[in-house]
């Protein structure tokens, strides 16, 4: 039997990228400034994971074109959250681009594989522009070589299971496509399962179809996200589950009570025992609750004044009321240290051994958290965990340790 050497070689590589000093210096006989400077290092020397990242979306809707006027967009520019130059200023290597499908396409046949086939194209398309900078990124062993060679890494993520329709063949074709974990559901109840933000709980859970899905992602390797999904959905596919799961882009209901899009703290249990991560969303309104109440109100206070103007949200002619209601509420955000809370309450739970980060940049509109508003702002997480105590291997685990182990078992469990 020929022995594969590679895979050896790569996590040796991976091991002696990311363990950080010798002899670690506690943080506490640290300077403030020597301690910034040493999260920085550590964000440039440890491979980091954002487990979703919803640039293709944005790039589509902006009506994004692979020529000459538009292929510098994801190298350095002044919109969104990510871009090439920002990425590498905060040491990000393995960005999961979202693949994400609206839930209003599953109700027409055939539109929801047709733009995930659109994403998945485009995500290719930079990679091959720009072979220098990024690469395609379908396993483990990829990942690390990557690092290695100083690439950053294009995994992708499908946020939405409606692009399988009804037809369970295509788990594997969006597997062939580069799919490595799949969000099983969205903003509504699909043919798989149950949504968090519908009432209408049309399974109950998972369906038949659904279980069926969830199997069939074990055998052929990839990840089950269970962000989104009802709660009843979560118990079942953990009983439905062979390998660890994910919630890769999903913060903690402790914080915001009475959000069933975020994780309570019996879930967040069970997915530890079950050997998987949650990745801490950034948006504020998944990590302070007050917040996300107010901006509710604020919701409804608007929707009246566009009605009294006989206007509806959407309509032509609302952009003075929507600045002069900006004016009178302005947008509040969490910080940087509301998303270190929510670490430490799954690292009380769970163990460090179960936390990562998933920022939903790109995703959630203005409402990232002062100290992390885009992709060149890791560094400020990581000096926040360090003052809070956490050693450098806390941080090697969080950054991408966590979110490595589980991708390898989904790869060893996956049928040859």
């Amino acid at each position: 039997m020929k022995i594969n050497y590679f895979p050896l070689l790569a996590l040796l590589v991976f091991s002696l990228a990311s363990c950080g000093p010798a002899q670690e210096t506690p943080a506490k006989e640290m300077t403030d400034a020597e301690l910034r400077a040493h999260a920085n290092d550590l964000a440039h020397e440890y491979l980091i994971t954002d487990g979703h990242v919803d640039l293709p979306y944005r790039l589509k809707v902006k009506n994004f074109r692979l020529d000459k006027e538009y292929l510098g967009i994801p190298i350095q520019t002044d919109e969104g959250d990510f871009d090439y130059q920002r990425a590498v200023e905060g040491g990000l290597d393995a960005p999961f681009m979202s693949i994400y499908i609206p839930s209003r396409l599953q109700e027409e046949p055939g539109e929801s594989p047709k733009l995930a086939d659109s994403l998945i194209n485009m995500v290719r398309g930079i990679a091959a522009a720009h072979p220098d900078k990024f690469r395609i990124t379908t396993s483990t062993e990829q990942l690390l070589q990557n690092f290695a060679d100083g690439v950053m890494s294009l995994p992708m993520g499908m946020e939405n299971g409606s692009p399988i329709e009804d037809k369970i063949e295509r788990v594997a074709e969006y597997h062939a496509k580069g799919i490595r974990y799949i969000t099983l559901t969205h903003a509504k109840d699909n043919l798989i399962c149950d949504s968090s933000y519908d009432t209408t709980r049309t399974h109950n859970g998972l369906s038949d179809f659904g279980r069926e899905v969830v199997r069939e992602m074990n055998r052929v390797g990839i990840m089950v996200d269970i962000s989104h999904v009802s709660d009843s959905t979560f118990w079942q596919v953990v009983e439905q589950t062979d390998v660890p799961m994910i919630a890769s882009h999903s913060s903690v209901r402790h914080f915001t009570p009475g959000f069933e899009r975020n994780m309570n703290d019996e879930m967040i249990k069970r997915l530890g025992e079950e050997g998987g991560v949650i990745q801490i969303n950034f948006g504020s309104t998944f990590l302070d609750g007050a917040l996300r109440a107010r901006q509710d109100s604020l919701r409804e206070v608007f929707r009246e004044r566009l009605a009294e103007a006989g206007l509806e949200y959407g309509d032509e002619g609302t952009e003075a009321i929507e600045q002069a209601f900006e004016q009178e509420f302005p947008t509040l955000y969490a910080d940087v240290e509301t998303v270190a809370d929510h670490i430490d309450r799954v690292v009380q739970l769970a163990g460090v051994d179960h936390v990562g980060f998933g920022s939903d940049f790109d995703g959630v509109g203005d409402s990232l958290p002062t100290g992390l508003k885009d992709v060149a702002d890791y560094p400020n997480l990581l000096y926040t965990l360090l003052k809070r105590g956490y050693t450098d291997e806390d941080l090697r685990k969080m950054c991408s340790g966590n979110v490595i182990r589980v991708w390898k078992a989904v790869e060893a469990a996956a049928a040859p």
